[in-house]
């Protein structure tokens, strides 16, 4: 392991979380299910991002992020100078919801606890949410909605982990919403400056 990112101790690991999350029939999302989806990625990776739930793509594949809001994803993080399989993506609940709505908070409350361990085994340097849900799960439903806090640092804070997090719109919004791009890619920059990283000469 990288000891830049040094998992907790007694934390587990990806994997272990993984096999715990295709055995969980914690809320009712596990009934209609065909894959869980836990997150894919570099276990050593620096930046973390974190949506909603899976959409029927995802949950055909059992990975995060491969219909059209993936695609757009994608091409956000390589505007950003990675490649996909640099970073890590994850998902605040790991089961689609029905009709691709919003996941409700026992749902969200259910499955929380599995990203706070892969938060613990990633430790990773920044967190991107991605629209609504995830940051009010991890920052809480006071901080304000996204398009208050889009592009501000925010904290993570769980156990011994203090991390920068930013809010930015989810690519679902962004393909509904086209000129919110200019926005979020503002707010891309600012994960980029937080990471210590210069700014790619060719943006999104």
């Amino acid at each position: 392991m990288n000891p830049a990112h040094p998992s907790a101790p007694g934390s587990p690991s990806l994997t272990d979380l993984a096999a715990a999350i295709a055995r969980c029939r914690a809320c009712k999302l596990c009934d209609g299910r065909t894959n869980t989806v836990p997150g894919e990625g570099n276990p050593q990776t620096e930046l973390l991002f974190i949506g909603e739930g899976p959409g029927a793509d995802e949950d055909a594949q059992g990975r995060p992020f491969v219909g059209a809001a993936g695609q757009l994803l994608t091409k956000m993080i390589e505007a950003m100078g990675f490649q996909r399989s640099e970073v890590f993506i994850a998902n605040i609940v790991k089961c689609r919801p029905p009709g691709n709505r919003a996941p409700e908070p026992d749902e969200v409350a259910a499955c929380l606890p599995f990203l706070h361990q892969q938060i613990a085994a990633l430790r990773p340097k920044v967190i991107c949410t991605l629209g609504n849900t995830p940051l009010k799960a991890l920052c809480g439903a006071e901080v304000g909605g996204i398009t208050k806090v889009r592009g501000q640092r925010l904290a993570y804070r769980q156990g011994d982990l203090d991390l920068p997090l930013i809010p930015t719109f989810h690519p679902a919004y962004l393909l509904r919403n086209p000129p919110a791009k200019k926005p979020c890619w503002e707010d891309l920059k600012v994960v980029l400056s937080v990471l210590g990283r210069e700014l790619p000469t060719r943006s999104a």
